[in-house]
This record gives C-alpha cells, structure tokens and sequence, in this order.
C-alpha cells in the first residue's frame, strides 16, 4: 500500500488547514473596514447565484386562535413562481387598536418540525421535548415580552419537506432533503440560501405590511441553521435593523471540514474561498449583533467558536460599531441563551 494520501476528507482537511480566504478581514482602520465592506459583501452575495423573482404574495388567512396571551394566526402565502409557504404569526393580546409594534422574523434551525416549535406550538410530546432541549421557543417568548413574531418553513423542513404532510414523497433514499434541494438548486444556477433568502423577503414584505407592524423596526434571530438564516437575511435585506445569531458561531476549517457540521442550506459555491464565518457575521457591522455562545456546545464547540466571536469582535472595533456587539456565552448544550435577547431587541428596536 502507497504511503500517500488515499483519504478524500483527509485532503480536504489539509486543504482547509493551508486556506486563507481571498477576502478575510485585516483592516486597521475605519476606511479600511468601508472599502473591505463594499467590495466583500457584493462578492459574496455573488456567490449565492440567482434569486426566484418575486411574486404577488396572494396572503389567505388559514386560522386564527388564542394561546398563552397571544393571538395566533396561521396564513399562506406565495413566495415564489410554483412555490407557496405557511407562515405563523404571533401578536401580544393587549396590542391597542391603531399601535404599532416592532417585528422579528424568528428562524428555525436544522430540526424536523422547522418552524412549529420556535413559534410556541407545544401539541405534542415530541414538541414539547424539542422545545425543552433547546429552549426552542423564542418565536413565543419574544411575543409574550410585546413583540409581533413571524416565522416560515425553510425548504426541506416541516410542511416544506418533501417526506411530510401534505407532501408524501419518498424519493430522497435516506438522503437530507436540504442536501438534495441545494443541488437541484445548482442546476438552475441557485442556491438554497437564495431561495430561502427570497423566502424570507417575502414573509417580511407581508409584515411589513399588516396595519400593527412598524416596517422601521424589524428584526431577526435564529438558533443553528436558524442563525444561518439570521445570518444571510441581515445580510441580503436591509430592513433588518437588530439580528440575533444564535449557536452558529465558528471556523468553516473545523465546524465544516473537519466536523462535517454542515449542509446545503449554509453554503455556497466559493463562499469558503473568499471568506470564512467570522468574516460573514463581521459584514454585518455596523448594524447590532447579539450572539449567543453554549459553553457546552457540541455542534458549535466553545474553543473555536470563541475564536469566532473574537475575531467578529475585531471588526467591529475597527468598524467603530463595538457598542453594536454583544455577547451571551451561556452555560447550556446547543440552545438559545435568551439571557440579553429582551433588552438587546427593546434597545436596538426602540421597545
């Protein structure tokens, strides 16, 4: 036996341990950070290929019930050119006739229920266990402090996943439908994340549009592949103006290769190649950013994840937008911390 490499991950470890993405952060100064912004945003939004052009959203209330001090709505909505979602609404009881509340668009993670648990929906053992595990619930939470919250499915989750209701579908082998999804997706020069992005645009332009939303004051927070989406939609929809980005902070060399901690509604053909996570979340400067890290963590483990933040932190000192950042390093497994989530949003959303 050859005593080469024969190992394709081994290779791919090796290439992320020697790779310097094109586009990493190392300004020194304010003007650095505004020509680096400039030029590496639009690089990177490039990479995610075309958009699904927007369609009249035709928005149809499905139902509407009353649950722990919140009215509840479910409506459906066009999001896209042979593609519709259902989305979940929820608006604080005591919101006044003529008031206008702040929104936040509450993104679920890697999960099998998408977006049913974030929003508060406890209707089963199975639920309830998803919420208990990850303190999963923050669509609810953040209602019951006075916010309107929203959420939809990404694609390959809950209603939008192929293998359930009213779906049926058994084509994926045993395959991540997300994973299938963002190479059919390649084919048409696309990715999942600007699917989803435009997902996402969509519901905030049906938002933005109901009478007791404010559309200056919006919003955005997500656990795990929820914080990707947090991540990408602060990045792609200036309407934005508060993000939180939670347990989805680290090194695409370890996370990435290494762990194979990822799937394909987080990548992007070269997005590695010019940039590396930190790299992305400091983009979002000089606009608010509260992450939250588990200290326990073992999808997104501390040690590397700290280097993550740090490194974001740098950014934002250069940027002058420190005051922006904020940190929750809480002592818990793969979960949102929700330690600072309500003052950061009061502060930042003017609440």
């Amino acid at each position: 036996m050859s005593f080469r490499n024969l190992s394709p991950q081994k290779m791919f470890a090796e290439m992320a341990n020697e790779h310097k993405p094109l586009r990493a952060f190392n300004g020194k100064t304010k003007s650095d950070f505004a020509k680096w912004k400039k030029t590496t945003l639009r690089e990177v939004l490039n990479t995610l290929g075309d958009f699904p052009e927007e369609v009249p959203l035709r928005p149809e209330l499905l139902a509407q019930w009353n649950y722990k001090g919140l009215i509840r709505q479910k409506w459906i909505i066009d999001v896209q050119k042979h593609m519709s979602a259902t989305l979940l609404i929820n608006i604080p009881e005591n919101i006044e006739k003529g008031e206008k509340r702040p929104a936040i668009l509450c993104c679920h993670g890697h999960d099998q229920f998408g977006k049913e648990p974030v929003m508060g929906n406890d209707s089963s053992p199975e639920l309830r266990q998803s919420i208990e595990r990850s303190n999963y619930n923050y669509g609810e939470v953040m209602a019951q402090y006075g916010y309107i919250t929203y959420a939809i499915d990404w694609v390959g989750f809950g209603e939008r996943n192929d293998g359930n209701k009213p779906n049926h579908l058994k084509t994926d082998g045993g395959r991540d439908w997300c994973n299938l999804y963002y190479l059919h997706a390649t084919m048409f020069g696309m990715t999942s994340l600007s699917i989803n992005v435009a997902h996402g645009k969509a519901a905030t332009n049906f938002i933005a549009s109901i009478p007791y939303v404010d559309k200056k004051r919006l919003g955005v927070m997500g656990l795990s592949g929820g914080g990707t989406m947090a991540l990408w939609m602060t990045l792609c929809d200036e309407r934005i103006k508060a993000s939180e980005i939670i347990c989805y902070s680290d090194l695409w060399e370890a996370f990435g290769i290494r762990d194979i901690n990822y799937c394909g509604m987080q990548v992007a053909p070269g997005l590695y190649k010019l940039v590396d996570l930190p790299d992305l979340q400091g983009l979002l400067a000089p606009r608010p950013l509260l992450v939250d890290i588990g200290a326990y963590d073992t999808c997104f483990v501390v040690d590397t994840a700290m280097k993550c933040h740090k490194k974001v932190q740098r950014i934002y000192h250069v940027a002058g937008s420190e005051n922006n950042l904020e940190l929750d390093l809480f002592p818990k497994e793969h979960s949102w911390g929700g330690n600072k989530s309500r003052d950061f949003f009061s502060k930042h959303l003017q609440f």
